[in-house]
């Protein structure tokens, strides 16, 4: 059941937060205010605000995270690795929409301040870094791997179809970043039992591949009320991608797999 209360201690204490000026002779200030919580403080969040100077800062926004972390508070918590839009460890919630921070441009945002959150309705670990435990466990859930009954060929891969290959093609682009997730409504008020966009995204590129031979089960295990069907076809997960990917026709799709197995 939907929980509408906040979990203690997750109101923003609007007096508690820092503000840390532009450097002396900064000729392109802009503000950056970012969601600052540590769970084992005891205290409620708080929003910093930090004013860079954009002259001498790289043009992402994770450029900016980067630099306000090493130049002037090293105690701020983000996750970060590639830069280049393939991890997805960087998604946040940018300007109120979830996205990565190192392929999210500064200029792109227009002239008013930053806005910087954790990923919504999940848990903060700290900061900006999101408590993903429950997000990769529905994605195991789904047995994102290869399952067949049959021998492997003796003398080669088990080959497919350019035409069947396309078919798995944007679904496997997945970065699991889990900025569709964090964008349903579904999947905010029935995370622990509905799978999200991003995990039937991953079921969907297996039930489709012509090399698995686990078609049946796959659909069996998400033949329920809440794993596949609290999807509502809001789209919100469609447009909260950062890879142009569409999960929202991938849970139509395995919807669709489902009625034409009734008759």
């Amino acid at each position: 059941m939907a929980n509408f209360r906040l979990p203690p201690k997750s109101r923003i204490d609007a007096r508690a937060g820092k503000s840390y000026p532009a450097p002396a002779g900064a000729s392109r200030v802009r503000t950056f205010r970012i969601y600052r919580y540590d769970p084992a403080s005891g205290q409620n969040p708080r929003i910093d605000s930090y004013a860079l100077d954009m002259a001498n800062c790289g043009a992402m926004v994770l450029d900016a995270l980067l630099k306000i972390k090493n130049e002037v508070d090293p105690t701020l918590s983000l996750r970060r690795s590639c830069r280049e839009g393939i991890c997805g460890s960087c998604a946040m919630n940018i300007n109120g929409v979830n996205t990565l921070a190192c392929t999210q441009s500064c200029a792109e945002l227009g002239n008013g301040d930053v806005r910087i959150y954790p990923l919504p309705h999940l848990p903060v670990v700290k900061d900006l870094v999101a408590d993903l435990s429950t997000f990769y466990a529905q994605y195991a859930a789904v047995k994102p791997w290869l399952q067949t009954r049959s021998a492997p060929p003796p003398d080669r891969e088990r080959l497919q179809s350019k035409a069947d290959q396309e078919k798995i093609d944007r679904p496997a682009a997945c970065i699991l970043c889990a900025c569709c997730s964090t964008a349903c409504p579904s999947y905010w008020w029935n995370g622990e039992r509905y799978l999200g966009p991003a995990a039937l995204l991953a079921a969907y590129r297996w039930i489709v591949d012509s090399r698995d031979e686990a078609t049946g089960e796959r659909l069996d295990e998400l033949n329920d009320p809440f794993r596949l069907y609290r999807c509502h076809t809001i789209m919100n997960c469609t447009e909260a991608c950062p890879k142009d990917l569409n999960p929202a026709r991938a849970i139509a799709e395995i919807k669709r797999l489902m009625l034409e197995r009734q008759h």
